[in-house]
C-alpha cells in the first residue's frame, strides 16, 4: 500500500516538475538579459532544490573511463563477465593494447570487490574502484534492483547471496583476492569458509572486510540497537512492501529503497537540511563548483534500489538479532558455516575510529572466528578519524587505507604463479602481460 502511494505521489508531481523545469530553463537561458540578477539566480536555486527533492534518481553511471599506470593513461571498459537474475559480475577491463605498451608491465592481482546490497547501487563504491584500478584487475558485484526482477526467477535470500559470491569467485579463478565493504562481510566470510572446507581450488588468496558487521554485538550503534529493540515481526510488518505495476518485479515482496533512504537520512536529517540550504546559497552567490559538488554527491546518495524481502529479513534475523555467525550457528543450505576451517586465506580487517554504522570491534571479530589463519597472514587496521564512509572512500581511504590493503595483497601475490593460474584457468594473457576473462 505504501509503495503504491509513493508511486502515485511521484506521478502526480510529474507535471509540476515539468512546469518548473520549463520555467527554469527560460530564466537560465542566455537570451534572458537578467539571467545573472539576484532574482533569476534565486528562482533557479529554488527550482534546483525542489527538483532534487522530488525527482526519481536513476542508477548512476560508473564514470571511470581511464586509469593511470606508470604515467600512462589506460582506457577502461566496464564489461559484464557473468549475468544472473539478481546481480552480475562486472570487470573494469583495462585496454590490453595500451597495457602491452607499458614497459615492464606484469600481471597484477585480480580483486573482487563485494558491494553491499543495502539500498544503494554498486556505483557508491566508485572511489573504492578508482583507487584500486592502477594496481589491480578489478571486478565488482553489481546487484540488481529487486523491483525489476520478475517473480518467476524465485527468491533471493542470504544463502543465495553466498551462492552468487562463490560462483563469482570461481569465475574469476584461483588466487584471486576479495574485499567486502560493509554489509557483505558476513556472507563473504561464509563463502570463504565454505570454499576452504571444501578445499575448493578457486578459494581466494586473501579476504578483506571493511566496516562490516561480522559480530554486531560489539560496540552497538544506533542501527544495531534498533534491530535489537524491535521484534522480528515488526520489521516484517512495517518494512516489507509489494512491488506495484508497471515494474518487472510486480507482486514481489521487497524492502523498498525509498524506505531505506528515509531511514538513512533521518539519522542525520539536520545535516541534510543544512546541505540543501548551503546548496541554495551556493547557486545564489555563484559558487558553481560547490553547487556541482553537492549535486554529484546527492545524485549518488539519493539513487536507491529495493532488496528482496527474504534477503532483508534473513539479514536482520541472522546478523543483527541472533548473531548466528559469531555464535557458530550460521548455516548455509542446512550446513554449519565454520570460519575456523580457513587456514590459507589472508585476512585483513579495516575499521573507522568514528564509524557510526559498524562500531569498533564488529569487523575485528573476524580474527577471532578465523582462529586457524597464521598470525603472519592477518592484519587489523583501525583508521583514525574515519567514519563509515571514510573507510572506503575519500582521502583517508586513498592515502592511508588503500596503500596498506594493496601492500597486504601484493605480499601474497606472485607474478609467475599468476601467469600459471591464468593459463590453467583458461584465461588469456595478452602479449605475455595482460590477463582477463576470455
Amino acid at each position: 500500500m505504501i509503495y503504491s502511494a509513493y508511486e502515485a505521489a511521484h506521478q502526480l508531481m510529474a507535471p509540476v516538475r515539468q512546469a518548473a523545469r520549463a520555467a527554469a530553463s527560460v530564466v537560465d537561458s542566455p537570451a534572458n538579459l537578467f539571467r545573472d540578477s539576484w532574482g533569476s539566480r534565486a528562482y533557479i536555486a529554488g527550482h534546483n532544490v525542489f527538483e532534487m527533492a522530488t525527482r526519481r534518481y536513476a542508477k548512476p553511471e560508473w564514470r571511470l573511463d581511464t586509469t593511470t599506470i606508470d604515467g600512462t593513461e589506460v582506457p577502461i571498459t566496464v564489461e559484464t563477465v557473468l549475468e544472473k537474475p539478481f546481480g552480475r559480475l562486472i570487470r573494469f577491463r583495462r585496454d590490453p593494447a595500451v597495457l602491452a605498451g607499458i614497459k615492464g608491465y606484469e600481471p597484477q592481482p585480480r580483486v573482487l570487490i563485494v558491494a553491499p546490497m543495502s539500498g544503494h547501487y554498486a556505483t557508491l563504491l566508485r572511489g573504492t574502484v578508482e583507487a584500486m584500478l592502477p594496481g589491480h584487475e578489478v571486478f565488482i558485484t553489481d546487484w540488481t534492483d529487486a523491483r525489476d526482477v520478475p517473480v518467476l526467477f524465485g527468491r533471493f535470500d542470504l544463502n543465495t547471496y553466498i551462492d552468487y559470491l562463490i560462483e563469482f569467485i570461481r569465475m574469476i579463478g584461483p588466487g584471486a583476492h576479495t574485499m567486502a565493504v560493509c554489509q557483505p562481510g558476513p556472507p563473504l566470510l561464509a563463502a570463504c569458509s565454505i570454499m576452504a572446507e571444501e578445499n575448493d581450488p578457486c578459494r581466494p588468496r586473501t579476504m578483506t572486510f571493511m566496516g562490516s558487521p561480522i559480530d554486531a554485538r560489539k560496540s552497538p550503534t544506533v542501527t544495531n540497537i534498533l534491530a535489537e529493540q524491535k521484534a522480528f515481526e515488526w520489521f516484517e510488518e512495517n518494512m516489507i512492501q509489494t512491488v506495484p505495476a508497471p515494474y518487472g518485479g510486480m507482486t514481489r515482496k521487497v524492502y523498498p529503497g525509498f524506505i531505506q533512504l528515509f531511514s538513512f537520512m533521518s539519522m542525520n536529517m539536520e545535516r541534510h537540511v543544512n546541505a540543501s540550504f548551503d546548496y541554495y546559497g551556493n547557486i545564489l552567490s555563484g559558487e558553481d563548483f560547490a553547487a556541482k559538488k553537492h549535486e554529484v554527491f546527492y545524485d549518488e546518495y539519493l539513487a536507491v534500489c529495493d532488496m528482496t524481502a527474504e534477503f532483508y529479513l534473513q539479514t536482520i534475523h541472522d546478523v543483527f538479532q541472533e548473531y548466528l555467525l559469531p555464535r557458530g550457528l550460521f548455516t548455509h543450505n542446512g550446513k554449519i558455516v565454520d570460519p575456523s576451517k580457513i587456514t590459507d586465506i589472508g585476512l585483513m580487517t579495516v575499521e573507522g575510529e568514528l564509524d557510526d554504522i559498524s562500531g569498533i570491534g564488529q569487523t575485528q571479530a573476524a580474527h577471532d572466528l578465523c582462529s586457524n589463519i597464521p598470525q603472519k597472514d592477518q592484519l587489523d587496521h583501525v583508521q583514525k578519524g574515519a567514519g563509515h564512509y571514510g573507510v572506503f572512500n575519500g582521502s583517508k581511504w586513498r592515502n592511508e587505507i588503500q596503500p596498506k590493503l594493496a601492500k597486504f595483497i601484493l605480499e601474497r601475490f606472485s607474478v609467475e604463479e599468476e601467469r600459471e593460474i591464468l593459463r590453467g584457468h583458461g584465461l588469456k594473457v595478452v602479449g605475455g602481460r595482460e590477463q582477463g576473462v576470455a
